[in-house]
């Protein structure tokens, strides 16, 4: 009788894993998940945050789209939808980004459970993460989190407040802004 093993895949066997064609693996908690490629309105989101958070943090930081982070040492290796990292940060990568950038953004999208986003919330606002955002493209809805176990929805018409800018003026998000 043939017997399937349950070993944990470490991350330097998960680097030599080649990717599936409908989509990228991750590692989470040792396993490698397929996360197919996003539809439109996805991108859109994504596309949007990108620019308006970058344009908001100027030259403190960086704003990346399918940013990949290994919050965990061993057995995590993640893509973010959106990142945001300080430029010191930055400025610190080697070829891996060990823990979770400033702010980590996940756009709701069929690959994503509920379960999956708590468990990877819970993780990055452990590892370095000030900022958890779920964006909900069928809603027009963005869901803050932040270490201190609050979480915050905002809605059409409301802004986001946003850590890192110093300028009061240009210190926010517009969610109406993200699904323009």
């Amino acid at each position: 009788m043939a017997t399937t093993s349950t070993r944990l895949m470490t991350f330097e066997e998960f680097e030599r894993l080649p990717n599936p064609s409908d989509g990228v693996y991750e590692l989470f908690h040792g396993e490698p998940i397929t996360v197919s490629y996003p539809k439109n309105p996805h991108v859109q989101a994504q596309w949007q945050l990108r620019q308006l958070l970058q344009a908001a943090a100027g030259d403190s930081g960086r704003v990346y789209t399918e940013f990949p982070y290994r919050p965990l040492p061993e057995y995590e290796c993640w893509g973010a939808d959106v990142a945001y990292l300080p430029q010191v940060r930055w400025e610190m990568i080697e070829n891996w980004f060990f823990g979770a950038p400033d702010l980590v953004i996940e756009v709701l999208s069929p690959s994503n459970t509920m379960a999956t986003l708590r468990d990877k919330r819970k993780i990055c606002l452990e590892n370095g993460s000030l900022e958890f955002w779920v964006v909900d493209t069928n809603l027009h809805e963005v869901e803050v989190s932040t270490p201190d176990g609050r979480a915050i929805v905002y809605k059409s018409g409301q802004d986001i407040p946003l850590f890192f800018v110093e300028n009061p003026e240009g210190g926010v998000l517009a969610v109406d802004a993200i699904f323009s």
